[in-house]
């Protein structure tokens, strides 16, 4: 039986963890999670999202740009994160109407699709 999630994983070029750090720490306020010491070779990060792990690690030969995976990050106050986004220059994409959510899409500066939703 399955009885949660325990992490979710997305990539970023190898070599951009500090532009990574300032993108999902600075910018977006998330948490890092000390990597366990068999781990910290592989390059990467992870970032503790409420009761949640994403762990960032690092990979290259495909494009982030092109895939419809990703993250959707539940917060209480869509437009401002849209703001804050708009403010650093991240594009903003609207996303398809759901009924009973607010919500919004952009790429992270890898390519990484990620959502900001909230249910109304």
């Amino acid at each position: 039986m399955i009885i949660g999630l325990h992490q979710a994983q997305i990539t970023i070029p190898k070599g951009a963890e500090e532009e990574g750090k300032n993108f999902y720490f600075r910018i977006l306020g998330l948490k890092e999670i000390e990597k366990p010491d068999s781990l910290k070779g592989r390059g990467g990060f992870w970032l503790q999202v409420g009761n949640l792990e994403v762990h960032v690690g690092t990979e290259e030969g495909f494009d982030r740009f092109t895939t419809k995976a990703h993250l959707a990050y539940e917060v209480e106050d869509v437009s401002y994160w849209r703001r804050v986004l708009e403010k650093h220059h991240i594009e903003i994409i609207d996303s398809v109407p759901i009924p009973s959510y607010e919500r919004f899409e952009f790429r992270d500066p890898f390519g990484n699709r990620v959502e900001m939703i909230k249910e109304m």
